[in-house]
């Protein structure tokens, strides 16, 4: 049954690495190849305390354990063998669980990940044959242990989001996950060197301890002679991993046997007082669109990450470096930057629900324009809180003007870039009623789709440069003023995006809207 599973993996794959995809998928593959083969060769690299090495290696490996928990679940699970599939067919979870399993490790994540753990081999190499042999088994069972943890991670959130205080709950999960990369980057600017110098005992000792760091420790181990401890920890980890494997069997079974779709839920909500947005199509569809990224799961995961990731990326290093507080300051920028790229598929949300638009006589105008305000206030809100805030809270008030006239022009072509992204380039995702989980993405943009994306993108920051000048010219003559007029001028740029790239949504839509509609319907 393995065998079938693996099959199945080699034949989907074969299929879907066509033309640009592939070309994305070898491009990833190389970056990953490098970041392992580095990890690889701290493996043979000598210091002059023996235990360097250890404390190295352990580290280094729960940053890759980290990375197979955070990476898929920010980025999407792989789903392209969906537990629904088999649940007709007489197989135990156990089974199920298995065979799934070794259908996981077929792609390019498990080669590099192999070629990184592979160091524990190469480490093994420098004291001796047993230690070697010790190496090159924990490298199996590491491996193992990674694509086991995250298949039970992503099962288990996805489990979670079945029912509305999981899907609270879950979203935290997500916003720790996403600020455990502000931890990513101090380990790799102050722990990384503190660790070679041997400064940091007390990380150390808790890396060792975590499962990414018994391999080190059981080569170390074996080359002192110490095979107890070699044998205590292969069964510790042995143990680990079948308990692993018992919990996604059972995940497996939950998700197989309990639908995510109930039906409709009935409504409890009593309207009070004077509805807030008009009796309007457009006031429609910006209702629908904010309840709709409130109460979709998979909608408000995508959104919620997003909005976290940019900020993190400017405050993570102020935290460990004072010097950097500055960039702290334009963390709304940043997030207005960053969410259009991962939102940029509203009609994909929808899938062959976008037929109620198609066949309505004109209602593709109200549909975009309201996605579009919609967005604006939900992304708009949370990133002008932060620009606001942080100029001053990080002690760089005198950023207000640029801070604020960035955000503008941001903020406004990103919802009109979502809105022409969505329209140019929508790509089918799984249907919720047959899977719970919603970091899966069934569905890939591609290059294809992708490219204009970040097009759109990059000339929107290339017209904040107007902007730019303005600050430049106003601080260099001393001129206030200007600097305060940068915030209108943001306004304007970023208002003609929004109107025009709303325009050209309008005008895609209305042309191949049945286009779409096929591709939208395809099962993914």
């Amino acid at each position: 049954m393995v065998g079938v599973f693996v099959g199945m993996k080699l034949r989907v794959m074969r299929h879907a690495l066509r033309g640009n995809r592939a070309i994305g998928t070898i491009l990833g593959g190389v970056v990953g190849l490098a970041a392992a083969v580095a990890t690889l060769s701290y493996g043979a690299v000598s210091f002059a305390d023996p235990g360097t090495s250890v404390d190295l290696l352990a580290s280094i490996y729960a940053l890759w354990l980290l990375g197979w928990i955070l990476g898929p679940v920010l980025m999407g699970g792989d789903e392209s063998l969906r537990p629904e599939h088999f649940s007709l067919l007489p197989l135990s979870g156990r089974k199920l669980a298995t065979g799934l399993l070794a259908a996981s490790f077929v792609g390019v994540t498990t080669v590099v990940s192999l070629v990184a753990f592979a160091g524990l081999f190469v480490y093994g190499q420098r004291l001796g044959g047993g230690a070697a042999l010790v190496g090159l088994v924990f490298t199996v069972l590491q491996l193992v242990l990674a694509v086991l943890l995250y298949r039970v991670v992503t099962g288990l959130l996805g489990a979670l989001l079945s029912t509305r205080k999981g899907k609270d709950l879950a979203l935290v999960v997500v916003a720790l996950l996403t600020l455990s990369g502000v931890a990513l980057q101090y380990v790799l600017h102050t722990l990384g060197p503190a660790i070679i110098d041997g400064q940091a005992s007390e990380l150390t000792s808790v890396t060792r301890a975590l499962p990414s760091g018994w391999g080190a420790v059981a080569v170390r181990a074996a080359g002192d002679g110490q095979w107890t401890t070699v044998l205590l920890l292969a069964a510790a980890m042995v143990v680990l991993l079948a308990g692993l494997l018992l919990a996604w069997a059972k995940l497996l079974a939950r998700r197989v046997t309990h639908p995510a779709y109930h039906g409709v839920a009935k409504s409890r909500a009593k309207r009070t007082g004077r509805a807030l947005l008009p009796a309007t199509p457009l006031g429609a569809v910006v209702g629908k669109e904010l309840r709709s990224w409130w109460r979709d799961a998979r909608r408000r995961t995508t959104m919620f990450s997003a909005m976290l990731v940019g900020p993190v990326i400017m405050i993570g290093p102020s935290l460990y470096d004072g010097s950097a507080a500055t960039f702290a300051s334009g963390a709304g920028v940043c997030l207005a930057f960053y969410v259009p790229l991962y939102t940029g598929n509203l009609y994909g949300f929808d899938g062959s629900g976008f037929w109620h638009t198609l066949l309505t006589p004109g209602a593709i105008r109200a549909d975009v324009r309201g996605r579009q305000l919609a967005w604006l206030l939900i992304v708009g809100s949370v990133g002008l809180a932060c620009c606001l805030v942080l100029p001053a809270a990080t002690g760089h008030p005198s950023t207000y003007p640029l801070v604020l006239s960035l955000f503008a022009v941001l903020v406004l072509a990103g919802a009109g870039s979502v809105a022409l992204q969505s329209a140019m380039a929508p790509y089918p995702l799984p249907d919720q009623r047959k899977t719970s989980n919603p970091f899966a993405t069934g569905g890939n943009a591609g290059c294809a789709k992708i490219l204009p994306l970040l097009g759109m993108e990059l000339l929107a920051a290339l017209t904040t440069i107007p902007v730019i000048i303005l600050e430049v010219f106003g601080r260099t003559q001393d001129l206030p003023v200007l600097r305060w007029l940068e915030i209108p001028v943001g306004i304007a740029i970023g208002g003609a995006f929004y109107w025009y790239w709303g325009k050209s949504a309008v005008a895609r839509l209305t042309a191949t809207g049945p286009e779409i509609l096929a591709e939208l319907r395809v099962s993914v």
